[in-house]
């Protein structure tokens, strides 16, 4: 990856929707070799897909809630059976696993702390091999969904 391919990056970090003419432009190259560049860094997995950003307060989902989940025993079969689990709760946004203590982080949305409520007794309670669940809950997002620095 060159300096060219991290512009490339940066624009679209910056602006997911650029035609591929304003990008040839932005990055000062003809069209052709940016699509070349662009679709190698697709197929390479460096650029994984493209997104809306959607603003969870314009859809009922402002309520956030940062979950710090400890493993009663994190082995070979309750890490799997875990992350398949969490992967399943459409509500859990983000879900990070950690070294030391917690074992797990999950960022979770839902439209307000009844829901949450909900959420936990229903399903984050009940994930597989969990000792302690504990919740923190979001005042104010500073940063999010920052473009990585390329």
């Amino acid at each position: 990856m060159d300096a060219i391919d991290r512009r490339i990056l940066a624009e679209l970090q910056h602006d997911g929707r650029l035609s591929l003419t304003e990008l040839a432009e932005r990055v000062q190259l003809s069209m052709s070799p940016t699509h070349r560049r662009l679709r190698a860094l697709e197929a390479s997995g460096a650029i994984t897909g493209y997104r809306a950003v959607i603003d969870p307060d314009a859809v009922g989902m402002g309520f956030g809630a940062l979950v710090f989940v400890t493993m009663d025993q994190a082995n070979r079969a309750t890490v799997p059976a875990f992350d398949e689990a969490v992967a399943e709760i459409p509500e859990v946004i983000q879900a990070l696993r950690l070294f030391g203590d917690p074992d797990y982080l999950l960022r979770v949305a839902v439209p307000d702390l009844s829901a949450y409520q909900r959420l936990w007794d229903e399903r984050l309670s009940a994930l597989p091999g969990v000792r302690r669940v504990e919740s923190t809950l979001v005042m104010k997002t500073i940063v999010d969904d920052r473009p990585l620095p390329v």
